[in-house]
């Protein structure tokens, strides 16, 4: 809850309890591992394993409230889970979208029905859901998307077509924001949240083929007329966007966490690598074009880090932590990649053979660029709403 009578406090070692979670998470992630990640990407099989212990050991559910089966804990001990668990080699994306993106829009913007209904089985692993804002001509203006909902009676029907949709072929249900009307002074669109079976007649979905080497495929997800009853719409009609918001800086914030997670994971495999790699009779870790690479990449890494850590602890006590989310995002994926083109770098042409499971990863890291929000758009934002430069878009 936002309050102005606590002091924000970023404590500068971690406490017992955050050690023993990410010793937790990091031992079962690591069951799995790269090899397991690699198997699921060839063959673009979900990581249902993975998720399901995950979920059995409350890790799903640690931000989400105890009444409803959570842990009643904050989105900065998921990001932990998301961080512990790339750091292994297997970053957990379907946690990013389904526990937090919709769990967290749920648990702040649904009705006690809504939260008992639903909630419950995304804590436990039980249930995955996706998310569906991305259209392909609106692009990052989320105010121009054209899938329409309109009343029927006491129900809706969406229609349209929604794109860059992950994981959906595995989800029960998909979060969907639609337009249900159009504001007469700015002309943007007035839009709406929506809880969508994904066996609704009239839905649709094909593989949208990509790069990436990743177990969750994306998908182009079509609505005919897809008819929903009253109590699927997630928070206030034509203020969906404000309710999308929290999950959606929710997501940066654990996207920056599984990004920082992956450099983790590349620098230490590059610095085993280049511990034991003798080329001029001594290891090649000991000069410096290989060993100033990682260590700026280090500084990068712990850097984005911290930024992440400050924005998750803001984004806990309820302050605004727009303008922090947007900073981490942009310093997470570029640390993440950062420490991932140094690894690659050090392996020299082992750095991109399969066996050394490192570039299988530059996609997701390369995407993540781009989305769910684009480095321009964040530096579009730090510019407006921190600097007060006049706006450019």
């Amino acid at each position: 809850m936002p309050t102005d009578t606590v002091v924000p406090s970023l404590p500068l070692a971690m406490t017992a309890e955050e050690e023993m979670l990410r010793e937790a998470v990091g031992a079962l992630s690591r069951k799995y591992g790269p090899d397991y990640y690699q198997r699921l990407s060839r063959t673009q099989e979900p990581a249902r394993e993975q998720l399901q212990e995950l979920g059995r050991n409350g890790f799903l559910g640690l931000h989400l409230p105890e009444e409803y089966g959570g842990g009643g804990a904050g989105l900065y001990e998921l990001a932990v889970v998301t961080e512990e668990s790339s750091a292994a080699g297997v970053p957990p994306q379907a946690a990013v979208f389904s526990s937090g993106i919709n769990g967290t829009v749920l648990s702040q913007h649904g009705t006690p029905e809504q939260k008992d209904r639903w909630l419950r089985d995304l804590a436990a692993g039980e249930t995955l859901s996706s998310f569906a804002i991305t259209e392909p001509d609106a692009g990052l203006n989320s105010f121009n998307i054209s899938t329409s909902a309109r009343r029927d009676g006491d129900d809706w029907l969406i229609s349209g077509q929604k794109y860059y949709i992950s994981g959906i072929d595995e989800a029960a249900w998909v979060l969907v924001v639609a337009r249900t009307g159009t504001d007469e002074r700015s002309g943007r669109g007035l839009l709406t949240l929506f809880l969508v079976d994904t066996d609704t007649p009239g839905l649709s979905f094909q593989p949208l083929p990509t790069a990436l080497q990743t177990p969750e495929q994306q998908f182009t997800v079509f609505f005919d007329n897809v008819r929903v009853t009253a109590d699927r719409m997630i928070g206030e009609e034509h203020r969906g966007l404000r309710a999308a918001f929290s999950g959606i800086n929710a997501e940066r914030l654990l996207v920056s966490a599984m990004c920082t997670g992956l450099g983790r994971y590349a620098l230490d495999k590059a610095v085993a690598y280049a511990s034991e790699r003798v080329v001029w009779k001594t290891p090649i870790g000991a000069h410096q074009a290989i060993s100033h690479p990682l260590a700026e990449a280090k500084v990068e890494l712990e850097t984005a880090r911290l930024m992440t850590q400050k924005a998750l602890m803001l984004y806990d006590l309820g302050r605004d932590a727009g303008e922090y989310a947007n900073m981490a995002k942009m310093t997470g994926v570029d640390a993440g990649l950062a420490c991932l083109d140094a690894a690659i770098q050090t392996h020299g042409g082992n750095g991109v053979a399969q066996e050394y499971q490192l570039a299988n990863y530059w996609f997701l890291l390369r995407m993540l660029k781009i989305g769910p929000v684009s480095k321009e758009m964040i530096l579009n934002f730090i510019a407006e709403h921190t600097l007060g430069l006049p706006r450019s878009y």
